[in-house]
This record gives structure tokens, sequence and C-alpha cells, in this order.
């Protein structure tokens, strides 16, 4: 992927989904979940399907991809992939249409959405997406998100030599350096994968110009920004927005971590961090309010208070459905090895196991809902450019076996200068045995 910190991982035993090769457009599914919760109808809007989603890093941005997935793929929607079979629009660098599959050889007529790790830009963006896309993405509060990135990313060349982010905050100028790779991670993360320069102290001369105009800009290219700290409300406001259903916005938590591996964070620890990040702060602090300005416009106190009671009767439903443990559990509990999540850093990312008494088509659903990012990009991409993804898995095999020939050479050719020395000694010994015989 790059020479960062995510790799990519592939899995050589694909899930068996049942697709089919064809990707034309179908109308949408019938209900899984047999509800009657959908506010919205043909007579009062119509749903949106051309969608950008700018997926942050540790801001639950894995479960909403997960969302944009399941609905795109139900009903035969494109998706701008990356390029080569990628997890990552080539994430750090500044997004450029030739990121994405099919653009440069044309095959594609239509994106609907665009939902993997990039580094924003508008301008490019729009030279790939239709006029109407709408463009929304999510934030989390800076001091809890730091203690995520701290987690996950912790090999990252800031972070590595110390024993814990009170360290690092300690000496943030000293352990980190702008021009190191993967060092982004540290420092303002959420400034910069919005497309804008994260080298930046609080107090500098230019701060406060450089704050307004970040969140001016954010304001103008994006339609809405989320709050991964009331996600369950962020998912509603999302639905009125594209015009969806309540059922479309239900989900289980994607590439969370497990308890034990968090940490609380003391109030000091917490100023400090903000500070850090302080344009990270300032951007998170000017959304969080206009997230409830939306809310109150779009959907009014109370009733998103009712619906977001729906949603998560529903989520408990579709857990007692799809799931054995009713809920996620750490990857040396997660059964089926191909639905068992991409591991980094310190963190323990966790998974979860299906009920293995499901029909084929509830199975199939539920496997779509905890199938983990990595999977489900490789899934769509296999789906959408059956071809390209023959080439790569035929690819992929001549490597390993150019790996295996090269490791099987070397391994021959030491057993030969062993067998060489072996041999040469059982001569010397044989040798010298017959000039023993009487």
């Amino acid at each position: 992927l790059k020479g960062r910190v995510h790799l990519i991982v592939g899995t050589r035993k694909d899930l068996n989904l049942g697709t089919e090769k064809t990707f034309t457009r179908s109308p949408a599914p019938s209900s899984f979940l047999n509800t009657q919760n959908s506010t919205h109808t043909q007579a009062t809007c119509h749903p949106k399907s051309h969608i950008v989603f700018l997926k942050t890093h540790k801001t639950a941005s894995s479960t909403i991809l997960n969302i944009l997935y399941r609905y795109g793929e139900s009903r035969n929607l494109t998706f701008a992939l990356p390029l080569n079979k990628q997890s990552q629009l080539f994430y750090p660098f500044f997004f450029v249409p030739h990121f994405v599959e099919g653009v440069s050889s044309r095959s594609v007529k239509e994106f609907h959405i665009m939902c993997n790790h990039m580094r924003f830009k508008k301008s490019e963006v729009a030279k790939v997406m239709p006029q109407d896309t709408f463009y929304f993405s999510i934030l989390r509060h800076p001091v809890a998100m730091m203690e995520s990135i701290f987690s996950y990313y912790k090999s990252i060349p800031a972070f590595r030599k110390t024993f814990s982010l009170e360290d690092f905050l300690d000496n943030s100028w000293r352990n980190y350096s702008a021009s190191v790779a993967n060092n982004h991670y540290a420092h303002n993360i959420l400034a910069f994968d919005f497309g804008f320069k994260n080298n930046i102290a609080v107090g500098t001369g230019d701060f406060e110009e450089r704050t307004t105009v970040a969140i001016q800009t954010i304001e103008q290219d994006f339609n809405l920004i989320l709050i991964s700290e009331y996600f369950d409300e962020s998912m509603v406001l999302l639905k009125y927005s594209l015009c969806w259903s309540l059922e479309d916005m239900v989900s289980f938590r994607l590439n969370s971590r497990s308890e034990q591996t968090r940490h609380s964070l003391s109030p000091n620890t917490a100023e400090k961090i903000k500070m850090w990040n302080a344009l990270d702060w300032r951007i998170y602090l000017h959304f969080n309010t206009t997230f409830w300005h939306k809310v109150d416009s779009l959907v009014g106190r109370q009733k998103m208070e009712r619906e977001v009671a729906q949603l998560r009767k529903l989520q408990v439903k579709l857990a007692n459905t799809c799931l054995t443990d009713r809920g996620a559990v750490d990857p040396s509990l997660v059964k089926d090895a191909r639905l068992k999540p991409f591991q980094y850093g310190t963190a323990v990312i966790q998974g979860y196991n299906l009920n293995p008494n499901l029909d084929i088509q509830t199975k199939t659903k539920c496997q779509r809902l905890i199938l983990p990012e990595l999977q489900y990009t490789h899934h769509l991409y296999t789906k959408q450019f059956p071809k390209e993804a023959a080439k790569h898995k035929q690819a992929t095999k001549i490597e390993w076996e150019d790996l295996s020939s090269l490791t099987l050479r070397s391994k021959l050719s030491s057993l030969k200068n062993q067998w060489g020395s072996t041999s040469s000694l059982l001569t010397k010994t044989e040798a010298n045995n017959k000039t023993r015989i009487p």
C-alpha cells in the first residue's frame, strides 16, 4: 500500500458470499428486519446514491464504511475503489483521480460511492464524482482519539521510543518530526485527513487564521459532519440527510478495540492533548455545535430521541439473530479465520462469531454486517472488477511461487553445501576405515 503504517493484508481463502459477476443497477432489497421504521418515502424525498464519505482515523469510520458498503452492494451501486485492489486511496498522498480503479481505463461510466481512506482534496474528488454528490465525514473528541491512535500506531517513529502517551506529550516536539514518514498520525490527524497542514502550534502568529480557514473550508466542502461520541444520533441524522431508512443505518461496531487495551487519561493529560492537537480541538468544538444545530433543524430533539431508541432496538434484534455471543469478542475467540479483523499496534481489534443456525439468505446478510473492512473491500473489488481481480490473484500466486521457489533453491543450496561437507567427511572416514582393515 505504501511505505507507511497500514499494510496490505489479503486472505488466501476468499469468502464464499454467493455474489454474481454482473454489476447492474437493481431495486432496493426486501427488508431484512421486516420493520416499519422507514420515515422517508418516495413522496417526501428521494434517496441519495452519489456519496463521498471522508473516512477519518479512529472515529468509528469503519462502521460507517460497512453501512455504505452494504447499502451500495445491495443496490448494485458502483464504488470508487482504490486502484490495484488496495484498501486505501493511496493515503497519505493527496487524492488524485487515477487512484481510483476504472478511472484511467474509463471502464466505469458512473461512480456512486467513494468511502475509503484518502487525504481529501475536493477539486480532485469532484473530477470523479457527480455534481450532486453528498459529502460527509465524522469527527471524534481529540483526547479520546489521541489515546486510540497512540495504541494503534505505536510503531510510528514519533511514538516508538516513548513508554506512554503521557511520556510523548511531555516531550512532544522532541519526539515528533514532521519530515519523518507516518508521523502525521501523531499531530492534528483530523486536519491532515481533511487536507490541511497539520504542523502548527497553538499561539503561533497564524494559528487563528489557519483555524478559521480550515473550518470555513470544511463547511463549504461538506454537507454534513457527524460526531463519533453521538454515533446513534449521527446515524439518525445521516438517515434524514440521505433519505434512507432506519434499517439502512443499523450496524455492529467494527474495528473496535477490546476494553482491556483502553487507557483512562488524567485531566492534565487531556489538557496537554488539546494543546498539542489544538487545530483538531478547534475543528471538533465548532462542528460539535453545528451538529446539534442540524439535529434541531432537520429532525428535532424529541423525534431524535425516539428514533435513536428504535435504532438501538433494531441493533439488539440483529445481535440476537446474527451473533452467537451477542457482541464483539477478542480476535483469538473468532472461530472463522476469514472473519478475523486485521490486528495492528498494541490494540486488540475485536470481531464477531456468526450464529451457525441461520438460513442461507439471513447468514449472508449477517455476514455482511460483521465482515471486516479489508475483506469487504477485496470482496467488492472482485465483484466490481472480476478481470482485474483475477489478474491480481494470478500475480499474487506467481509471487508466492517465486518466493517459494527462491526459498526452496536457497534451502537446496544450503543442503547441497551441507551434503558436500558431509559427503567429503564420509569419504575420508570410509578411506580411513579401509586402511584399518587388517
